[in-house]
């Protein structure tokens, strides 16, 4: 027996979004921005477009964020969530990356209040204001060490690399 036939937009699909970890010392960069009225803290973070590689939306949302141009070094994980913000799964790709340069004139996303820079300790103590528990999750991650190659992220879309 034949599967009936489903239209593609009846298929489920998760949000596939993309992470930077961006370590100087002991301080990470955040991202401040108000969502649905309140005020909510992120790492450099945001939706991969359509056409796109994961590793290029990480720069690109990064920059977009916060001005930092940065340089991917590693993938830290993949993380799966259902957001109690919209209620959709998640699924995350976290990298490591390494702030090559900042233009303080960048305009910053809409939304994006600033940018700035927290010990790991600063960012725990935000609680209910980080967006979601995949930020401490991944910086832990990568606290511990966890590094994959970028190797183990391949785009076979024809889309642009960073």
């Amino acid at each position: 027996m034949t599967e009936p036939d489903r239209s593609i937009t009846d298929v489920w699909r998760p949000h596939v979004t993309v992470a930077c970890v961006v370590a100087d010392g002991d301080r990470y960069l955040m991202v401040e921005e108000e969502v649905n009225g309140r005020i909510a803290y992120n790492q450099p973070a945001g939706h991969l477009d359509d056409f796109e590689s994961l590793q290029h939306a990480a720069v690109r949302e990064t920059r977009e964020e916060t001005g930092w141009t940065v340089a991917l070094t590693h993938l830290i994980g993949v993380h799966q969530w259902r957001s109690h913000e919209h209620g959709h799964m998640v699924v995350r790709f976290s990298f490591a990356a390494t702030a090559l340069s900042h233009d303080p004139r960048q305009p910053l996303d809409a939304g994006v209040r600033r940018a700035l820079w927290m010990t790991r300790q600063e960012i725990a103590n935000l609680g209910e204001s980080l967006r979601s528990p995949m930020i401490l999750m991944s910086i832990d991650d990568w606290l511990g060490g966890q590094r994959l190659p970028l190797s183990v992220v391949t785009s076979l879309t024809g889309g642009t690399a960073p």
